[in-house]
C-alpha cells in the first residue's frame, strides 16, 4: 500500500513508524522542519510544506497514492482546509483525524472515507479493561460480534486451549495464540517478543503472559469475564 501521511505530531509519527514497519510505502509531511528530519530515513520520501497551501498540497504525488492521511488534529482550521484542498485536487481516499466531535461533525460534511478519534478509541479501551477486569484489545466486525485479544488470567496458567471449552459454553472460537519468547538482537541483548502458535497442538500449554484471540459475541466475552 502507498500513502500520505500530512502531519507529524504524535499521531502522524505513530503512523509512519507502524507502516513503514509493516513494509508500506509512506510519504510523509509537515511544515516543521525537525519533525520532518526526525522520520525522513523511514519515509520513502519526505516533504516540508505548508498543506493548507493549495499550491504546495498539489506538489505531493497526491494521485499516485492508496489513501491520504491528515494527521492534523490540534489545529481545525488547518485540518479542515486541507481535507476540503484535497477533495477540490479530486483525492478519493482520505482519512482524516478529529480531535474533538466538533471537528468530526465538520469533516463529515465532506464524506471522506473515514475520520479518526484515536482519544475516544483510547479512553475506550480503557473503560472496557476496568470494566471486564482484564487487559484486552477489540476489534468489533458489527454491532454484536467482534475479535477479542486479552491476556491469560492467573487460573487458566497451565491449562491447554481445548481445556478451557470456550466454544461449547461461550460460544467463543479461539483463533490465534499469542506467546512471548525471549530473542537476541544482533549485539546480544535479550528482550521480549511474541509469536503466534498453533492452537491445535495437543501439546500447547497456556502460560504467564500469553494472550488468546478469539471471535464472537462481546455479550459471551463478557459473561466469561465475570467467571475469570
Amino acid at each position: 500500500m502507498k500513502c500520505i501521511i500530512i502531519g507529524l505530531g504524535t499521531y502522524g509519527r505513530v503512523l509512519v513508524d507502524e507502516l513503514s514497519a509493516l513494509g508500506h510505502e509512506v510519504i510523509a509531511a509537515d511544515n516543521d522542519a525537525s519533525r520532518v528530519e526526525r522520520v525522513k530515513d523511514i519515509c520513502d520520501a519526505v516533504f516540508q510544506i505548508e498543506a493548507s497551501d493549495e499550491l504546495a498540497l498539489s506538489m505531493l504525488p497526491l494521485k499516485k497514492v492508496d489513501v491520504v492521511i491528515v494527521a492534523i488534529g490540534q489545529n481545525l482550521g488547518a485540518s479542515v482546509r486541507v481535507v476540503a484542498l484535497l477533495k477540490k485536487l479530486g483525492v478519493k481516499h482520505i482519512y482524516a483525524r478529529a480531535n474533538d466531535y466538533v471537528h468530526r461533525n465538520i469533516l463529515q460534511a465532506f464524506d471522506i472515507e473515514r475520520i479518526l478519534i484515536p482519544e475516544e478509541r483510547a479512553a475506550r479501551s480503557l473503560v472496557r479493561q476496568m470494566e471486564l477486569g482484564v487487559r484486552a484489545d477489540l476489534f468489533r466486525i458489527d454491532s454484536k460480534y467482534c475479535v477479542f485479544k486479552f491476556r491469560i488470567p492467573e487460573r487458566l496458567i497451565g491449562l491447554s486451549p481445548n481445556d478451557l471449552h470456550l466454544y461449547e459454553e461461550f460460544h467463543l472460537k479461539i483463533i490465534a495464540i499469542k506467546k512471548m519468547k525471549k530473542v537476541q538482537n544482533f549485539i546480544g541483548i535479550e528482550y521480549n517478543d511474541s509469536e503466534v502458535v498453533n492452537v491445535a497442538k495437543e501439546d500447547c500449554i497456556l502460560e504467564a503472559d500469553d494472550e488468546l484471540v478469539c471471535y464472537g459475541k462481546e455479550s459471551d466475552f463478557r459473561t466469561l469475564c465475570k467467571l475469570l
